[in-house]
């Protein structure tokens, strides 16, 4: 009896390897085909606006402030004008959190599109370096032809004014990133002085623009196959409801060569021409199933549909579309894991606004100086010592005043008598005496409500323990 094969069975050698590493473990290098299409045009407005937001973003202001700084370095933070401090650690922890859970809920629903439409590794390999290499060494298989040709003056032109040009996109990519880090004034500062003046800052600009440089000319898809962890994780947040880059196996299967003059046609729509293969920027077979390592570029989408055309048969055989939206015909978009995700993610963005909405402008941290317990004064009175720190949050200069809250009879007095002015997002520490008459004492450790005001407007109101003697009457 001749052995049955199914005809539908997927190679499953694949998934045991990486289509960049061949069987000795040496990198394959890939030659992706140009892509060209509706998906493709599509891509390039999108790029567009993206890297014009992020090489404009930082010269936007809000309110006269950066849209964003993520100064590590002195522990300053701006986000959409608003600033943040080491104090507001847990707000950015909330914010991360809030963001992570809305990746894993945009995965769940519509798998990794974000690395081939929005990921920056995707953005600046795909459609900026990789359109510079096309642009001077022409397609994929001119760009083999030129690697294996022996080094002559046309080569070395050729490999010599794209690299070039790599390290000039990749300098002006390590300014931008170093304004989001430093601000936009402290970069001009940096390249409009010599090197011995601002050595820690040339450092970083070099190291920045040496590691784009790699990434982008040499490394590039093995950031996004070896190195993220995003990919990886596809396997745990994708479910068979997750719309994908994926190809329709119900109607491409059983596939083969379109022949003419053929007395039998092939079932299946796929003609086997194997061009998703040569378009795609990792190196794999889309028609094997979802993998780590498709990005969901969409190249391979335009690549199919152009074939499709030219042999009269419907687009889409390689789509946007689900594991079941295929086999069964229905896209589902909600289930229990995508409405439990969305809860969390709804839940986290009502606490992440309350926490932002009800943040005290001015920080204010009060405490005894330790080893101080209390004097009598002059005037019969009990005095406590305290350091107190304001943290002015705000980009207005803030004039604060202390108070007691309640009854009693209790005064501040900074040592030195001078007038605590907050410069804008500094931090301001000064020693304070707090004063109660002996006699309105009831308690050796009392607590006290200290009102924090700016410009007669009440800011926040702290609480604090004072020591003294009980006096009885």
């Amino acid at each position: 009896m001749s052995e049955i094969i199914d005809l539908y069975e997927y190679d499953e050698e694949h998934r045991d390897t990486i289509a960049t590493v061949d069987e000795n473990g040496e990198r394959i290098w890939v030659y992706p085909k140009k892509p060209k299409g509706r998906y493709n045009n599509y891509r390039i407005v999108f790029t567009l606006t993206l890297l014009g937001i992020f090489f404009a973003g930082p010269l936007i202001k809000l309110g006269g402030q950066p849209l964003l700084l993520l100064n590590i370095f002195e522990r300053k933070f701006v986000i959409l004008g608003q600033a943040f401090w080491p104090q507001d650690f847990f707000i950015l922890a909330l914010t991360l959190v809030t963001f992570f859970v809305f990746i894993i809920l945009f995965t769940v629903v519509f798998g990794r599109l974000w690395c081939g439409w929005a990921c920056p590794q995707t953005l600046f390999l795909e459609m900026v370096f990789r359109k510079i290499e096309y642009w001077i060494e022409g397609d994929a298989g001119q760009q083999r032809k030129l690697d294996k040709a022996p080094w002559t003056s046309d080569k070395i032109l050729k490999k010599g004014s794209k690299h070039l040009i790599y390290v000039l996109i990749s300098i002006l990519i390590s300014h931008t990133a170093m304004a989001y880090l430093i601000g936009v004034e402290e970069v001009k500062i940096i390249i409009s002085q010599s090197p011995a003046e601002n050595f820690s800052g040339f450092l970083g600009l070099i190291a920045f623009t040496g590691i784009f440089y790699w990434v982008f000319a040499f490394f590039r898809e093995q950031a996004c196959v070896v190195v993220c962890p995003y990919g990886r994780l596809q396997g745990v947040l994708l479910v068979k409801d997750s719309i994908v880059v994926a190809y329709d196996w119900l109607r491409g299967e059983p596939r083969g060569k379109l022949k003419k003059n053929a007395t039998e046609a092939p079932k299946g729509d796929c003609i086997d021409c194997k061009l998703c293969v040569h378009v795609c920027p990792t190196g794999i077979d889309i028609r094997n199933g979802t993998q780590l390592e498709c990005i969901n570029c969409t190249a391979c989408i335009d690549a199919c549909d152009e074939v499709m055309v030219k042999i009269n048969k419907p687009k889409g055989l390689i789509r946007y579309a689900s594991y079941n939206g295929i086999k069964d015909g229905i896209s589902k978009i909600f289930n229990a894991r995508v409405i439990g995700y969305s809860v969390v993610l709804v839940g986290l963005i009502a606490l992440l606004s309350a926490f932002i909405m009800t943040r005290d402008d001015v920080a204010v941290t009060i405490l005894k100086v330790p080893g101080q317990l209390y004097q009598r004064t002059d005037d019969d009175q009990i005095s406590n010592l305290y350091n107190i720190q304001f943290l002015n949050k705000t980009f207005e200069e803030q004039v604060i005043t202390l108070d007691i809250s309640g009854d009693i009879s209790a005064t501040i007095v900074q040592v030195g008598n001078t007038d605590v002015v907050v410069p804008s997002n500094e931090i301001y520490k000064g020693v304070f005496f707090i004063k109660i008459p002996k006699e309105e004492i009831k308690s050796a450790k009392s607590i006290l409500y200290v009102n924090v005001r700016s410009k007669g407007e009440l800011l926040s109101i702290e609480k604090t323990k004072f020591l003294g003697p009980v006096y009885h009457e």
